[in-house]
């Protein structure tokens, strides 16, 4: 049985051709898409389809018998569920008026489309997450730019006092040297002056004693 054989198979229950051959290509686009994505398909009574990774490995050509490398691959697989080796094997009869697959029990549905449900919360939750993280990302530069910007002056204003303190107490300890200075230079400076004036002294007595004795001579004759 080929595709369109299944489809007429199914045309007279699913209400015409069209239809069935939409829900066949649905049905078969679903399950390689799951399987594609690593997902396991598993149909109750039928059999699963899953997605088997294959490691890399050596091979034997069979027509030469050469040792060929096989790379690693991934490779679909199904595993028939045990009605349908059941009835495979007979151990038990296809049923005449009703489906060979058994039906899903109660709530099943129900339970996949909670499932859904969850998966689509998760996702959603996953998004936001994602969200935030990177607005967070975004924000903690700004911060932080912000954060340098308000330092900075601070920083600077910091600095400028430090260095007009520093400025006052060099000219405070600079004045008092100065001051010291000053009066060794003019202590300096007066006492050479002193000594010449000292010098000068003993000529100005001589003198008046030359005076003196110049009196009394003529006095004498």
């Amino acid at each position: 049985m080929n595709k369109a054989q299944l489809v007429e198979a199914i045309a007279d229950k699913v209400g015409g051709r069209q239809q069935a051959a939409d829900a066949v290509d649905a049905v078969l686009d679903a399950i390689v898409r799951a399987v594609v994505n690593g997902d396991r398909v598993s149909v109750t009574g039928f059999g699963s389809f899953e997605k088997v990774d294959r490691p890399a490995r050596y091979a034997r050509n069979p027509q030469t018998g050469e040792r060929v490398r096989v790379k690693k691959t991934s490779v679909p697989r199904f595993r028939a569920g045990q009605g349908f080796k059941d009835l495979v094997s007979g151990s038990k009869k296809l049923p005449k008026n009703d489906v060979a697959v058994k039906k899903a029990p109660k709530g099943s549905l129900s339970g996949g489309s909670s499932t859904r449900t969850t998966v689509k919360k998760a996702v959603a939750a996953k998004k936001a997450t994602a969200k935030k993280a990177v607005a967070a990302k975004k924000a903690t530069p700004a911060k932080k730019a912000v954060a340098a910007k308000k330092a900075t002056p601070a920083k600077k204003a910091t600095a400028v006092k430090k260095a007009a303190a520093a400025k006052k107490t060099t000219a405070k300890k600079a004045a008092p040297a100065k001051k010291a200075t000053a009066k060794k230079a003019t202590a300096k400076k007066t006492a050479p002056a002193k000594k010449a004036v000292a010098k000068k002294a003993p000529a100005k007595k001589a003198t008046a004693r030359k005076t003196t004795a110049k009196k009394a001579t003529a006095r004498k004759k």
